[in-house]
């Protein structure tokens, strides 16, 4: 698996896929809140987990990704859906990035079913329903902006952080200068990185997104997208949020007030279990250590 770099550098697949996290205008707090932070920090470290977030009365509600893409993702994703009328939902991101391929498969599932993509964290008090919100000031790197790539219609808060690198072997990324290579290893490289690329045409992204991802070395900081670029590489489609999160019936706080104002690595380890930090595999990978502040290259 490939890994991008992100803030936290430990645990992204190619572009942000495990800490990527969202507030949405339709209902959130602000992320000053350090208790949330500090969970939700956490939670990037782990497996991505699929929950569906009710609100009420008149919200369908929406569904909150949040961890690290593994090789059981997808297939978790399929459970979670199974039974679940999930077609034309809105998908929330909040992940550090992950394994290449399966983000692929992955953002595949999300297309097929015509849903809508984001970034934040999901926030509930009370009983289901009650106080439901998405915290905008959130992180979707590495892998994890592919996923985001794959909702018909994005929205990307102004308060989101949505940053790249470029893919690279999981298990070497801790200190890619340091580390040795086979023909084998750039094979794998090589290969996903194509289908990185068809996938992202596919999705309706642009060639520049690929440009920006791959111009980044493991060992240097994630580039965080600007507006302008988030334009021009076709990852954001709307400028208003209530195109993927109705405001009926979201409490919390309204739409309008969120509303804009006009690495992953190759991994070669098997995925861990759900209780411990999300290790990259045999594939390419975007993974960002635990999104936050952009720090100085720690590999």
């Amino acid at each position: 698996m490939i890994r991008l770099k992100s803030p936290d550098l430990r645990g992204w697949v190619l572009l942000g896929a495990a800490a990527l996290c969202i507030a949405l205008p339709g209902a959130v707090t602000t992320l000053g809140n350090s208790a949330h932070a500090g969970a939700a920090l956490e939670e990037r470290k782990l497996p991505m987990k699929f929950s569906w977030v009710a609100c009420q009365p008149d919200c369908r509600g929406w569904v909150s990704a949040v961890g690290v893409v593994t090789a059981d993702s997808p297939k978790d994703f399929e459970d979670f859906a199974r039974g679940r009328e999930l077609n034309g939902a809105t998908v929330v991101l909040d992940s550090s990035g992950g394994s290449v391929n399966d983000s692929i498969i992955l953002g595949r599932h999300f297309r097929n079913l015509g849903m809508l993509t984001t970034v934040g964290i999901s926030v509930q008090r009370g009983a289901p329903g009650e106080r439901t919100s998405v915290m905008p000031e959130a992180y979707c790197e590495s892998m994890c902006v592919f996923l985001l790539l794959s909702g018909k219609a994005r929205y990307v808060p102004e308060a989101a952080h949505v940053r790249v690198h470029q893919i690279w072997m999981g298990d070497r990324a801790d200190d890619p200068k340091a580390a040795s290579y086979t023909a084998q290893d750039l094979m794998i490289v090589e290969r996903d990185i194509g289908r990185l690329a068809r996938y992202t045409f596919d999705m309706g992204g642009a060639g520049e997104l690929l440009s920006l991802a791959l111009s980044v070395p493991p060992w240097e900081d994630l580039h965080e997208l600007s507006r302008a670029e988030l334009q021009r590489t076709n990852l954001a489609t709307t400028e208003l949020v209530a195109d993927v999160l109705p405001h009926t019936g979201i409490t919390a706080v309204p739409m309008a007030e969120l509303a804009p104002k006009a690495q992953d690595r190759v991994d070669a380890k098997a995925s861990e279990a759900p209780t411990q930090v999300a290790k990259s595999t045999r594939t390419a990978e975007a993974v960002v250590p635990t999104g936050g502040r952009a720090a100085t290259p720690s590999q």
